[in-house]
Order: structure tokens, then C-alpha cells, then sequence
């Protein structure tokens, strides 16, 4: 049985182009894993809480700190590392908002990326982290007014969501991460189109890539 992790951030619940190509991503992974478990989680309608000092505190508390004063403060951090270290993949909508991630979906980030849950502190000052996570494949779905921030675009370098989410993902141990692009149509409706068939493509010629993974 596989396990998909759907996570969706962009603020745009409904007409949302990142919302379509996860839930296209999720009905094709269903269709290949037939007996599939799909984990949707919309971190827009239920965002992540974010880091505060409390929350720093306990992450990087001495081992003999009572486990009661970690866990309320870590809770919903534990969680989110459970349902992410159980899954044997994961789809993430990430529109590029403002150069870079949407709140949410930060917020998310800085949640996973936690020492002692993701990533260890080693000791060694050549190598000082060492990643936690199982390997897994992460399909990051993203879209950028009119494309020209995503890769090729004449603003592609102002584009901050794909280095960000490579390098995170990267430390923690998931550096299989794959981008499917989509231009939206602020601009230039014709290509529209054009761009999210486009995408649609990718998907299906990602799949199976996967399954033999």
C-alpha cells in the first residue's frame, strides 16, 4: 500500500491552477497504486502554526526535559513530521507569491525542519548536519504570473520558491524533488492554455518514472 501527501498552500481555494495539478497528480497516482491512500492536507484552510520563542525552546531542549513541556508545544510539529515520514510520496502546490513561498507553506517548512525529528547536529565541523528522512520523491507543483519567473523567463532569477524548497527538503534527506511549471493568465491568456497542457504532460511522464523508483 502507498501513501500520498498532498499538501495544497495556495491562498486561492477554488481557481487555484497549483490545486488542479495536485488533485490531477492524486488521481494518477491512484490509478497506478490501486490500493493507494491519498493524505490531503490544505495548509491554507489549516495553517501551521509559526515558530515562536516557546517553540525554540522546546526543539532544542536538553533530552531530560519533562516530555510533557515539549509535546504541548510541539504538537502540531510532531504531527506534521508523522504524516510526512509515513508517506511514500509527496505532492506540494506552491505558487510563487511574492518571489517567494506562500506564508502557509513557510510556515510548514519551518515546522518539518526540526533538529533532532529531520536533521541531527553531528559534531563535526566539516559535516555539522546529517539528514533524518527516508528518501522519498516530492513533485512540487508551481506557478508564476505569465512564466516569465519560472525557469527561461526573463525574471526567473527573482523566482525564489524552487532554491528554497530544494534546499529544505535537501537538508532533512528528500532530495528527489521535481518541479512541474504552469504560467497563469494575468497577462496572456492564449498561452495559458498551451502552459497548462503542458504541465498536465509532465505529470503523466513523471508517474512512471515513480512507480519504477
Amino acid at each position: 500500500m502507498k501513501t500520498l501527501l498532498v499538501l495544497n498552500s495556495s491562498g486561492r481555494v477554488t481557481r487555484s491552477l497549483t490545486r488542479r495539478l495536485t488533485s490531477r497528480f492524486a488521481e494518477a497516482w491512484s490509478a497506478v497504486h490501486h490500493d493507494a491512500v491519498v493524505v490531503q492536507r490544505d495548509l491554507t484552510l489549516n495553517p501551521p502554526p509559526t515558530i515562536n520563542e516557546p517553540w525554540i525552546v522546546a526543539a532544542f531542549a536538553a533530552p531530560d526535559t519533562p516530555a510533557t513541556v515539549r509535546e504541548a508545544v510541539l504538537r502540531a510539529s510532531d504531527e506534521l513530521l508523522d504524516e510526512l515520514t509515513a508517506a511514500d510520496a509527496v505532492v506540494i502546490g506552491a505558487p510563487v507569491y511574492n518571489f517567494g513561498l506562500p506564508a502557509q507553506l513557510k510556515a510548514y517548512v519551518d515546522q518539518i525542519v526540526r533538529v533532532g525529528r529531520s536533521f541531527a547536529l553531528t559534531g563535526d565541523a566539516a559535516v555539522p548536519y546529517r539528514a533524518l528522512l527516508a528518501p522519498k520523491p516530492v513533485v512540487v507543483m508551481t506557478a508564476a504570473s505569465d512564466g516569465v519567473m519560472l525557469p527561461g523567463g526573463a525574471l526567473a532569477h527573482l523566482n525564489l520558491v524552487e532554491p528554497h524548497l530544494t534546499a529544505a527538503l535537501g537538508f532533512i534527506g528528500l532530495t528527489d524533488v521535481r518541479f512541474v511549471r504552469v504560467a497563469d493568465s494575468v497577462a496572456d491568456q492564449a498561452a495559458h492554455p498551451h502552459s497548462l497542457a503542458a504541465a498536465e504532460r509532465a505529470i503523466e511522464m513523471i508517474l512512471p518514472r515513480l512507480a519504477a523508483a
